[in-house]
């Protein structure tokens, strides 16, 4: 199976496994994905200037940070899977921006 560099600079698989299906699976395992998206997006158009994306950077980070906090609750708890589905996700961060 060959790679190719998309429009976006990203790698992407050539060949039985399409883009759309690998990009639906990152958004499925990644809650972070268009934070992730987002950096990579700024370093592109920055020539990679990592200061110029700093506020990217955090964001991210903290997208990061976040999920985890909800896995490792919901490890506790017992519920699983430990990484709420798509549809659970918007759920959770509103009600998180809701009780700040």
């Amino acid at each position: 199976m060959s790679k190719q560099k998309n429009s976006d600079n990203v790698t992407e698989q050539v060949g039985p496994v399409k883009k759309h299906a690998l990009q639906r699976n990152q958004e499925i395992n990644n809650p972070c994905y268009k934070e992730h998206l987002l950096s990579l997006k700024c370093l592109d158009s920055n020539q990679k200037d990592r200061q110029a994306c700093e506020v990217y950077f955090v964001n991210y980070k903290n997208c990061k940070e976040f999920w985890a906090s909800v896995q490792s609750e919901r490890k506790l708890k017992g519920i699983r899977p430990y990484m709420p589905s798509v549809e659970e996700r918007a759920k959770i961060k509103a009600d998180f921006l809701n009780s700040r």
